[in-house]
């Protein structure tokens, strides 16, 4: 092992281990820049940023991240796909794109998606959870990128825009999506470690995640070193870790936006996810992270896996064909709709499987 390589291991092991509440508060008015390594930029500037040609202040700058894996990889893509379709609509405020590729390597989809090339953490630091990868690779891209735009829609390769976004954030608070699981409440006394009872009651701490957000980039740039490192204390704190299991990232960004006094607007309406949700006819985003499964009379079978199904589960390995099966009748809209979807953007993307 490298000197370098150990040096960083000691510097993020040392600042989760002593993340406590007078760390947390430094952290809250520190400026973004951390003592860690640069990331390595493979990506042009051509391709790290799009330059927005709109006059709109308003604009918001897409940001996913991923890893390279083929699970990923093929969701990034239909995501673009219609992230393209999107942005140049009426009541747009999308901007330009950025998939933050947390392999540390290019991949061979760079002259396909705008990407930027983050490092990931040191192995065995996450812990087997891989999504605390998402928040260190957004302090990189924070630091090393030019960002056009002055707000950030951070979102998830699961997503597809079914019509334009507008700007949902104002008044110095962000947009986000309510999750009925992100219960600061019921948690109070594991997040009093990480939200101490002097920052205010534990409803400062809104039921979101990190994703859909809509938030101002001045104000992320300040709240993403603090998420990083209230998620690595989390996930090293065995009660925590217990509570929030595989949201605990989520809630880590919940609790990093209270400290640093950044309330959302929450909107129901921003992002459905089938097969609950039924219709598309009011949202902007489609979260398929759930199995969608029915007989063939078009009755669910959630739990079960049912005679027609598309869950994004069943293509962690291999890409989705084309020309998926259309679910029979009777069932939902939403999923029709996720489907159909999927399946235009297959057909028109090039290379599809390879």
């Amino acid at each position: 092992m490298g000197c370098g390589n150990l040096f960083f291991i000691l510097v993020i092991t040392c600042s989760t281990a002593l993340i406590t509440y007078s760390i947390i508060i430094i952290s809250a008015n520190a400026p973004l820049k951390q003592d860690f390594p640069d990331p390595t930029l493979f990506s042009s500037e051509q391709h790290m940023i799009i330059i927005n040609k709109k006059s709109n202040t308003r604009l918001f700058h897409t940001a996913v991240t991923s890893s390279d894996s083929v699970y990923n990889t093929w969701q990034c893509r239909v995501m673009y796909y219609w992230f393209l379709k999107q942005k140049d609509k009426p009541n747009s405020a999308m901007g330009g794109f950025t998939r933050i590729l947390h392999s540390g390597q290019p991949d061979t989809f760079m002259e396909q998606i705008p990407t930027f090339v983050a490092q990931p953490l040191p192995s065995g630091m996450d812990q087997g959870y891989i999504v605390l990868n998402r928040p260190w690779a957004f302090v990189q891209w924070l630091q090393q990128t030019h960002i056009e735009e002055d707000y950030i829609l951070m979102s998830e390769p699961d997503h597809i825009m079914v019509k334009p976004i507008p700007n949902l954030a104002r008044d110095g608070m962000g947009a986000a999506f309510p999750f009925f699981y992100i219960e600061p409440k019921k948690y109070e006394s594991v997040l009093r470690k990480f939200f101490p009872e002097e920052r205010g009651p534990i409803t400062n701490i809104d039921p979101i995640g990190n994703s859909p957000v809509i938030v101002g980039k001045d104000a992320l740039k300040k709240i993403a070193p603090t998420w990083m490192n209230v998620s690595l204390s989390m996930k090293n704190d065995a009660e925590a870790d217990k509570a929030f299991g595989w949201v605990l990232e989520m809630y880590a960004y919940a609790v990093a936006s209270a400290l640093h006094d950044v309330p959302n607007i929450l909107h129901k309406e921003f992002m459905i996810q089938p097969p609950w949700d039924t219709t598309t006819d009011k949202t902007y985003i489609i979260h398929y992270t759930y199995g969608c499964d029915y007989d063939l009379q078009g009755k669910s079978t959630y739990g079960k896996v049912g005679e027609w199904r598309f869950d994004k589960r069943s293509y962690q390995n291999s890409w989705p064909s084309r020309n998926l099966s259309m679910p029979p009748l009777g069932v939902p809209e939403s999923v029709v709709t996720l489907v159909k979807m999927v399946n235009e953007a297959t057909a028109n993307i090039p290379d599809w499987g390879s």
